[in-house]
């Protein structure tokens, strides 16, 4: 029996739908609470590095936090049938960006930057899922602006009152940094995490490195905590600690794995003890705590049926991600800030370990494979003739679509003696197919340029390489 169904004969009348709304926010909006919102004592900037020498105060160490082989009370709750909305329509991969904002900004009175971005995506057809943590200091072009920190999308979107303000404008910068359509967003800024936790009676982490960690309002006259290496099953406050600490040294990177760490503790806690009934007996509470603190385009309809999907993902089906330093390179702005430039083709290729889901191998395929993934893509291809040679253009076209693809338009443009293409979808196996079939190297003649207005996914200008070399009857 599924999930749903599972819920749909255990839910009272009275709050079936609030749970199934936390069932939705367990799942995704969580991971936004855990992405650093409560920043109150954190150093301004990225921390990649730790400071030499031992800390002033004395550390407090804990070993643990709640005994781990104590397992959670259980509340009783009567079952009665309730009539529910269809799971989600198992037609359509569904992709939402998760926001959290730096409270650093809100306390100054600011406008705020978001401290965190996760981009969730599921894929109702495989039934699988994944997140990606974005880091905020990576240098990229902010929709309608220049280029610019990527936490700074929100930022500008709100002070220049954009269209759809700054939770618009940082899932058009999103969409167009990482070439995928973001159809949902969803912003937190509450404080009821630490309840949620402890709600579910902690969660589960296994720490492989000491930790520094600072619970807000917590400690000993302001001293820190130190987490050993070890299995910890932490309450609210130290498990919020944990996943916004930057004290280790791959700082922000690290940070974000804790975050989809703390994620999946979550909802293996809620799976492993059955805790839906307790959920279930606290849903108008929780309701109320965690609902006020969302803003997202989400209807709730679309929140309970996306909500009962995703819980039905098996965890190994759940791909989670971060862009660390093996992705980026460390730089200067012009104004002198520290910042990330990304490698695009590293991040493309993480991006499709994500989104490319049921395919075995990612963008390095080579040979008939990458033909056949690129037919799944069902790309739509526009032809521009710049080789000087009549008739090549549909020639091209005819060829092809006899390989499978679907080639929409087939003209005549200037020379130009190298063929060239630009992208502008999210085709990444079209576009290596004809790389590879054309030879069009270097990288600097493909232009990659998300744009979720553009009639076609690839345009292909022929060059006159191509028309004197290539392999059509």
């Amino acid at each position: 029996m599924s999930l749903f169904k599972k819920l749909q004969a255990a839910l009272p009348k009275s709050k079936g739908v609030k749970i199934a709304l936390i069932a939705f926010i367990v799942f995704g909006i969580a991971g936004a609470v855990l992405a650093g919102f409560f920043v109150r004592n954190l150093v301004m900037g990225m921390t990649i590095i730790n400071l030499p020498g031992a800390p002033i105060d004395k550390p407090t160490k804990v070993e643990t936090a709640f005994d781990e082989t104590q397992e959670p009370e259980f509340v009783d709750v009567p079952v009665e049938n309730l009539k529910l909305p269809d799971p989600w329509d198992g037609k359509s991969r569904v992709n939402l960006l998760l926001m959290g904002l730096d409270y650093r900004d809100w306390q100054a009175g600011d406008i705020p930057r978001t401290d965190t971005m996760i981009l969730f995506t599921l894929d109702p057809i495989h039934n699988t899922a994944g997140m990606i943590s974005i880091p905020r200091d990576l240098w990229v072009p902010i929709h309608g602006f220049e280029y610019d920190k990527i936490n700074t999308a929100y930022f500008l979107g709100e002070a220049w009152k954009m269209p759809g303000g700054g939770p618009e404008m940082a899932k058009r910068t999103v969409e167009e940094f990482l070439g995928v359509p973001i159809q949902y967003y969803a912003q937190v800024d509450f404080t009821a995490f630490e309840s949620f936790i402890d709600n579910i009676d902690g969660v589960k982490v296994k720490v492989t490195e000491e930790v520094r960690i600072d619970p807000i309002g917590e400690g000993e006259e302001g001293k820190p905590i130190y987490l050993q290496p070890g299995t910890h099953v932490l309450p609210g406050n130290l498990a919020l600690a944990y996943a916004r600490s930057r004290s280790t040294e791959g700082g922000d990177f690290d940070r974000a794995n804790r975050q989809q760490q703390v994620v999946l503790g979550i909802r293996d806690r809620i799976v492993k003890f059955n805790m839906m009934p307790k959920l279930i007996a606290n849903a108008d509470k929780l309701y109320a705590n965690l609902s006020s603190g969302i803003k997202t385009n989400l209807g709730l309809d679309q929140a309970i049926r996306l909500g009962l999907k995703a819980l039905e993902v098996p965890k190994d089906q759940i791909k989670h991600v971060v862009i660390t330093g093996q992705y980026v390179n460390f730089a200067k702005s012009p104004d002198g800030l520290d910042i990330l430039i990304p490698n695009t083709d590293k991040i493309r290729i993480l991006r499709d370990e994500v989104f490319l889901s049921g395919i075995a191998v990612g963008p390095a395929a080579v040979g008939s494979d990458t033909l056949e993934l690129a037919k799944l893509e069902n790309a739509t291809i526009a032809i521009q003739n710049g080789s000087g040679i009549e008739g090549l253009a549909e020639q091209t076209a005819e060829y092809l679509r006899s390989m499978g693809l679907q080639v929409v338009e087939a003209v005549n443009s200037d020379y130009i003696f190298y063929s060239q293409l630009n992208l502008f979808g999210s085709k990444p196996y079209t576009l290596k197919y004809l790389v590879e079939l054309m030879n069009i190297t270097p990288s600097s003649r493909i232009t990659i340029q998300y744009d979720p207005n553009s009639q076609v996914d690839i345009l292909l200008f022929l060059g006159q390489d191509w028309g004197t070399e290539n392999p059509m009857p």
